[in-house]
């Protein structure tokens, strides 16, 4: 149902193109072949843990933190000009990012264990590190619901043992860090099976507490099917927390699955009350639709040029690549599914590979690439709403 395989098997079997002097060579002649590759950063061990019990694969202020890897980035234009920018992580941000990861657990159990494995430090570094510069990042390691649970029982629902387990781990996680926290500033992302355990977090402890929703900054959720009725911005999956509907707004949520056309009738997203649903108790098919935020275009929802990056894996000398106007999206609500529709720009001699495939088949559309598609849209869509926050509670 979620993602099937870690960012490093990934990287495996797409990077080796962006390396192919037919696609690559008239761009990126200037550009050194050197340097670290993005996935296999951190061995596997225990990770740090505090007095709550939580195992951390991320925590701010500790060495080999995956979630604070280099954001150093080749962006490459639609004319073959190349240019390198370097983010730092914000170590003195006065905001905190929860971040939970997708499917990645290769381990042969039902639940993950709570060890910090390569597969989650790989998923933090590609879904959690890109919003290091604007906030102090903290990931738990969880008992999510393992690779080989899901292959085997594909219809999974929230109620079981195992999606129990998994939302009582990360639950706990998030209570350690809300209690940790004071009364900083937060902002909630997570992708596939994480962006299930996002949907219920906010849903049982957020949306009913005026004060914690008045700490929410934005929540980013993507592959988690966050339902609403249909033109509304509230009811469904939150009562009080709304998508997001214009830039700069703060307290509001980012929500898409993306894909090439309208997803097929059986599909994991985008269709209220199946797939992905299922992982946050959403069973409900009618008058509820999947919701669809365009993180470059938050008021119109588009049509808008997506700012995508990628990761090298060593092909370059920065370990992200950027391309600018690569893409272009806007949100669709036709048969009744509603998901981020993504295009190339179809730029003239533009020589830059055309990354996101449907690698799981069209049920999963461009799922594994949900992030990276829109990855710059939305690390300014959340330096925005730090910054509308930040006006509204001076120091």
């Amino acid at each position: 149902m979620f993602m099937r395989y870690s960012m490093k098997i990934w990287q495996r079997r797409h990077l080796s193109r962006m390396a192919s002097p037919a696609l690559f060579a008239a761009v990126l002649a200037a550009v050194a072949l050197a340097g670290a590759g993005l996935a296999g950063c951190g061995p596997s061990h225990a990770a740090p843990s505090d007095a709550g019990g939580t195992v951390w694969l991320c925590l701010p202020g500790t060495s080999d933190d995956p979630c604070t890897q280099s954001q150093a980035t080749t962006v490459v234009t639609s004319a073959g000009g190349t240019s390198v920018v370097t983010p730092k992580p914000a170590g003195s941000s006065p905001f905190d990012c929860f971040y939970v990861y997708g499917t990645a657990s290769t381990e042969t159990s039902v639940n993950a264990d709570l060890k910090r494995q390569p597969a989650e430090t790989d998923a933090a570094i590609a879904g959690a590190s890109p919003f290091s510069p604007f906030c102090r990042v903290y990931a738990p390691i969880y008992r999510q619901v393992t690779v080989t649970d899901l292959e085997a029982h594909p219809d999974l629902d929230f109620g079981t043992a195992e999606t129990v387990t998994a939302y009582d781990s990360i639950k706990s996680g998030f209570e350690d860090f809300l209690a940790s926290s004071g009364n900083r500033p937060f902002i909630l992302i997570g992708d596939s099976q994480g962006a299930a355990m996002v949907n219920l977090l906010l849903a049982r402890i957020v949306d009913g507490d005026a004060a914690l929703r008045g700490r929410l900054v934005a929540a980013i959720i993507l592959g988690g099917n966050v339902e609403v009725p249909p033109g509304q911005l509230t009811g469904g999956t939150f009562q009080h927390i709304p998508l997001c509907d214009r830039a700069g707004q703060d307290g509001c949520v980012i929500a898409y699955s993306s894909f090439p056309s309208v997803p097929p009738a059986g599909s994991l997203f985008g269709r209220p009350g199946q797939g992905v649903s299922l992982q946050s108790a959403q069973t409900q098919k009618s008058g509820l639709q999947v919701a669809c935020v365009n993180p470059a275009a938050l008021a119109s929802g588009g049509p808008t040029a997506l700012d995508s990056v990628f990761p090298t894996e060593g092909k370059l000398s920065t370990p992200w690549v950027a391309f600018p106007d690569r893409y272009t999206a806007r949100c669709e609500d036709t048969d009744g599914a509603s998901w981020l529709d993504v295009t190339p720009t179809g730029i003239t001699g533009d020589p830059r590979p055309l990354s996101a495939t449907e690698d799981l088949g069209p049920l999963y559309g461009y799922h594994v690439f949900d992030l990276m598609l829109a990855q710059g849209n939305l690390t300014a869509d959340v330096a925005a709403a730090e910054h509308t926050w930040t006006t509204a509670h001076p120091a």
